[in-house]
């Protein structure tokens, strides 16, 4: 299995900036797909960044241009650089990773940071 741990969550003025982390534990499987998902009181939760194995990223159109998702592939550990925040972005964020292993797929998810966005 794999085990994430998210980190850098807290309380934010409108226009500040957070990093969140999310270290990954050693595990036989290979992560090849690594994101953020967000859940804000009363709605569904949503994608809103993801990193492939090869650096390919993929971000939600509500966030490009102010998040930016990184990795340090040595530690196991992705970044989110969030920037520009607005009170909109205030949920409970999420690491996700996708892994295989011995042609066994599953998915992982941490327990959640909460950023709240607030002056």
């Amino acid at each position: 299995q794999v085990q994430l741990v998210e980190s850098g969550g807290g309380l934010v003025q409108p226009g500040g900036s957070l990093r969140l982390s999310c270290a990954a534990s050693e595990t036989p499987f290979t992560i090849y797909v690594m994101g953020w998902y967000r859940q804000a009181p009363g709605k569904q939760r949503e994608l809103v960044a993801t990193i492939t194995n090869g650096g390919s990223t993929n971000y939600a159109d509500s966030v490009k241009g102010r998040f930016t998702i990184s990795g340090d592939n040595a530690r196991n550990t992705k970044y989110l650089q969030m920037n520009s925040l607005k009170p909109e972005d205030t949920a409970v964020y999420y690491c996700h990773a996708q892994a295989v292993f011995a042609g066994t797929h599953i998915d992982a998810w941490g327990q959640g940071t909460q950023v709240t966005v607030s002056s």
